[in-house]
């Protein structure tokens, strides 16, 4: 039996703005170029706002990446989205939740569980591999608070 190498990510921010339009920003999928670093976003499925619905997220630049699918399999307005993973490349779940917090501003948390790509290659790669993955994270949500909080609508 083949076993899974799932490795964990989670991230979070703090945005001076109310959860719902952060949870609005957020799940505007296809305005996610604004602030998702090399990657574009379109609605495969259904309304992108309910469970069942298939997004796909190419990451890369110009002719050179893959396209991330996913699965809504969760969506609790304005508090949380989970998504599964389906695509070739890039397997597993994720979660985006907004947590409120005191003086009209919120958390985002941003959780993966991968399944690591190319067996005991992918697993050896991980420890210097996630890196960039942590850093293209990390300035996306600092891209996107920045767009929240300059209040241009999504």
């Amino acid at each position: 039996m083949k076993t899974k190498r799932v490795r964990r990510l989670d991230l979070d921010i703090v945005i001076n703005a109310p959860v719902q339009e952060v949870f609005d920003a957020f799940t505007a999928w296809t305005q996610q170029d604004r602030w998702m670093v090399g990657t574009r976003v379109e609605i495969r499925k259904g309304d992108g706002k309910s469970v069942g619905s298939v997004i796909a997220g190419w990451t890369g630049t110009g002719p050179v990446g893959f396209w991330d699918t996913m699965e809504i399999t969760r969506w609790e307005p304005p508090y949380r989205v989970d998504v599964l993973h389906t695509g070739t490349l890039v397997k597993g779940t994720g979660t985006m939740e907004v947590v409120s917090l005191p003086g009209n501003t919120a958390r985002f948390i941003w959780s993966e569980d991968f399944e690591l790509p190319l067996g005991v290659l992918g697993a050896l790669g991980w420890p210097i591999g996630k890196f960039p993955l942590l850093a293209g994270v990390k300035k996306s949500l600092k891209a996107l608070k920045r767009e929240i909080e300059s209040g241009r609508p999504f």
